[in-house]
């Protein structure tokens, strides 16, 4: 897997470097230390992922990502940060990012980075847990669930997987069998073209 990293800490991107290389499964071709660098190196080479911090000097990492996004709309960007703040979170999930982790959280960087090249979303338990404050702030969705084929029932079942409930949480308040919560989540799910709950919440919470 080829990749770039970008972090306006030296020490860090060349930590980074030195341990993912390890694996055996990742080439780092490229590190840059802000934002316009980011922009520059991804045209020039166009990894499968870009691994980028979010604060730095100059152009930050939501700027640079911005700027990538609208040339190259299937670029895959993991954000890799310190920062668990609510606002850098809702402006990588409306940017199209493809996951926001923690530096804290190390152990989950490989696999995460396997995810996202496999078009996975990937957003720490961290960030998970807050998606439903962020929904409850936003009120209803406006996206038009019905032209994919979604049902009021449906929907009803993506608002309350999008706030965190478990398929026996949903089965109470709906008055249905887990099984048949499991049936309706398989079909929503290849209704969007998604693969699973947690892209779900996601996908409702950008729509």
């Amino acid at each position: 897997m080829d990749i770039i990293i970008v972090d306006d800490d030296p020490f860090v991107s060349l930590s980074l470097k030195t341990i993912l290389e390890s694996s055996g499964e990742i080439r780092v071709l490229e590190i840059g230390k802000n934002g316009q660098e980011a922009v520059a190196l991804y045209e020039a080479h166009h990894p499968q992922v870009l691994l980028m911090d979010i604060r730095m000097d100059g152009m930050t990492g939501l700027e640079a990502a911005e700027h990538i996004l609208s040339r190259n709309p299937e670029a895959k960007i993991l954000f890799l940060t310190t920062f668990l703040d609510d606002e850098y979170i809702v402006q990588s999930l409306k940017l199209g990012a493809k996951g926001y982790i923690l530096k804290q959280d190390f152990e989950s960087l490989l696999p995460s980075l396997k995810a996202v090249v496999k078009g996975q979303n990937v957003f720490g338990n961290e960030i998970i847990t807050r998606l439903p404050g962020f929904i409850s702030q936003t009120g209803h969705s406006h996206y038009d669930y019905s032209a994919k084929g979604i049902t009021d029932k449906e929907l009803e079942i993506i608002e309350l997987v999008a706030q965190g409930c478990s398929n026996r949480e949903i089965a109470g308040q709906l008055f249905l069998s887990e099984g048949t919560v499991r049936n309706y989540l398989s079909s929503i799910l290849e209704k969007l073209e998604l693969r699973d709950r947690t892209q779900l919440a996601v996908f409702f919470y950008k729509n």
